[in-house]
């Protein structure tokens, strides 16, 4: 066992090194699980002698909106209260700790390593540990010793697994027990895992029971801007642009996508599925994890946009209310691919549908918007039809287009 644990020991040491690349490492004994791990790790640049982070936002936020908040006295019955010489803890979705509960002694000792409320253990920030890597590949996982990335938590030996929303079925957070040798073994996997299962009944449950939300307004996206956002009840909740980007592939793939379809979608470049669960995991985290689905991604709620009201105007014939609505490009910033497409799509439909009516008014307002700025087909129209100085305005135009085609 000592042997095994020094043999441990030296191969983290030479890979962290680098001493040890990625093919003696599949090559080795190690467990699969664990290698990848290392090599995930590894890529993203977590320094084996660093601490974990801060997570992001303030502790008491996290923990109020957060719905394995309603559960936590299931949690402390089931494990704290059993898990002497042990500590319990529990993270959101992102891997940040929101409770760590147990033997005053045990806290103490993982203080020193930050393994406390607050701090983010997610694999790509503390690299291999049991409840960052249980969120990375959405299974139960137990790291024992020198497995872990970061040699400060290679004392300790844990054991998580991921607690799922009832309904959607994603990740909404992990289980953890962390201690000796005990909290390794195959009785205390099946011990997180009936906790994780009592406490996602639970919140099936506390969801069957809640009361009745009052009807409010479906939400909508605000995507023909450079500002997205996700306006709810009223209130913007401002997107980054990836998060919008997921949001509007979503609308438009209702029967969903999988993690490599929208990893193409997102970037031409390949984009590995780590990066996509956190993109979206950062998503849920915005919005809710009542939007989406997992399995493949999909959005669970009906979601109104700006770009769909275009899209059913133009459709309908209602090209005033089209372009009442049509601000500008769909996401203008964007160069996902499959964004790209979507907003040459609409622009498009709007730009064809104005000229095939013939109404110079309605002409005259697709000209005012940015997308016509160099659309010398539409002024050349304009100048035929319309009146002296609305030529003289179109002749301006050509020949500004002109000279910057020469």
């Amino acid at each position: 066992m000592v042997s095994g644990a020094s043999t441990l020991a030296a191969l983290h040491r030479d890979f962290v090194d680098g001493t040890v690349d990625d093919a003696a490492l599949r090559t080795s004994k190690l467990r699969r699980l664990i290698a990848e791990s290392w090599q995930r790790s590894r890529a993203v640049g977590v320094d084996p002698d660093g601490e974990a982070p801060s997570g992001r936002g303030t502790l008491e936020a996290l923990r109020a909106r957060h719905p394995l908040a309603a559960v936590m006295p299931v949690v402390r019955e089931l494990l704290v209260d059993q898990s002497a010489g042990a500590m319990v803890a529990v993270a959101d979705q992102d891997g940040t700790l929101l409770w760590v509960e147990g033997e005053r002694s045990v806290l103490r000792r993982a203080a020193r390593m930050n393994f406390t409320p607050g701090a983010d253990w997610s694999e790509r920030a503390a690299g291999t540990n049991a409840p960052g890597t249980a969120l990375a590949v959405d299974s139960g996982v137990q790291i024992a010793d020198s497995e872990h990335f970061a040699r400060s938590a290679q004392r300790w030996n844990c054991t998580a697994v991921p607690i799922h929303d009832p309904v959607t079925r994603a990740a909404i957070g992990v289980l953890d027990v962390t201690g000796g040798p005990a909290v390794a073994t195959g009785h205390a996997l099946a011990l997180v895992r009936a906790a994780a299962l009592a406490v996602e009944g639970q919140l099936a449950v506390l969801r069957l029971t809640a009361p009745a939300a009052e009807t409010t307004r479906a939400p909508r996206l605000r995507l023909l801007s450079t500002r997205p956002a996700l306006q709810v009840d009223g209130r913007d909740v401002p997107l980054t642009g990836r998060n919008a980007e997921i949001l509007t592939l979503l609308s438009r793939h209702e029967s969903g996508l999988t993690s490599d379809h929208l990893a193409l979608l997102l970037d031409e470049r390949d984009l590995d599925g780590v990066t996509v669960r956190a993109e979206v995991s950062r998503l849920r985290k915005t919005i809710g994890a009542d939007f989406l689905g997992s399995r493949p991604y999909r959005l669970l709620r009906p979601l109104d946009s700006d770009a769909a009201q275009v899209t059913d105007a133009i459709r309908s014939g209602r090209l005033s209310d089209a372009l009442a609505v049509y601000r500008g490009p769909l996401l203008p910033n964007s160069v996902a691919p499959g964004v790209v497409r979507i907003r040459a799509e609409l622009a498009g439909s709007l730009r064809s549908a104005v000229l095939a009516r013939g109404d110079l008014g309605l002409l005259r307002r697709w000209l005012d918007l940015p997308d016509a700025r160099d659309d010398a087909a539409a002024w050349r129209v304009l100048r035929t039809h319309g009146d002296a100085p609305a030529r003289a305005e179109a002749d301006g135009r050509l020949a500004a287009i002109a000279l910057d085609l020469a």
